[in-house]
């Protein structure tokens, strides 16, 4: 008998990131993004990339407030506390029912599943909701970490896109009735 003990799942909760939250990051206002926030969000919330995502979703939410319920969102680990990342959905379901997932988990926190119980976290809220027919990610082909977080999850690579100056990204998709978030995924908190 192995005497190893397995990990035990990573769990997360969703802390809302409103207009003002967004606005103070995008501004690289780390102290006034937390305090909206209501935790202590990481450094990584107020570093180049993360500023532009963030005031992309400040404008977004600024022309469309009913998006708000879809967005980023903080991702907090349980019981812990601590923020690990940020998680959302680019938008509402589109047309044909399609949401893309975004992810990221900042650098201290990365290779320890918060990935993965973020992930289960999303599909779980797309699952649910009954307009959602289809769940997308889109991936850089060389970010190998994402690549194998989405393993096990369902996904089918559908294509790819990019350019030079972003690379190239490649596209999966899982249809939302085929996701199926297992006993022994991690266990989250509330929704996105």
């Amino acid at each position: 008998m192995n005497d190893e003990l397995l990990p035990i799942p990573k769990r997360v909760r969703f802390v809302e990131l409103s207009a003002k939250a967004l606005r103070a990051l995008a501004d690289g206002d780390l102290d006034g993004g937390s305090a909206e926030a209501g935790v202590a969000l990481d450094e990584h919330f107020v570093c180049d990339r993360a500023r532009w995502i963030f005031g992309y979703r400040a404008n977004q939410l600024a022309e469309d407030p009913s998006v708000a319920p879809w967005i980023t969102r903080a991702a907090v680990s349980e019981p812990e506390g601590v923020v690990v990342g940020d998680a959302g959905f680019h938008g509402p379901p589109d047309e044909a029912g399609m949401v893309e997932v975004g992810f990221t988990v900042v650098p201290a926190h990365r290779r320890q599943g918060y990935a993965r119980a973020v992930l289960t976290a999303l599909l779980t809220r797309a699952a649910a909701e009954p307009d959602v027919r289809t769940v997308r990610a889109r991936i850089r082909s060389d970010n190998n970490a994402s690549l194998a977080t989405i393993s096990g999850f369902g996904f089918t690579r559908v294509g790819k896109q990019g350019n030079e100056r972003d690379g190239i990204a490649l596209v999966f998709e899982v249809p939302a009735d085929a996701i199926q978030v297992s006993s022994t995924s991690p266990a989250t908190s509330p929704s996105p």
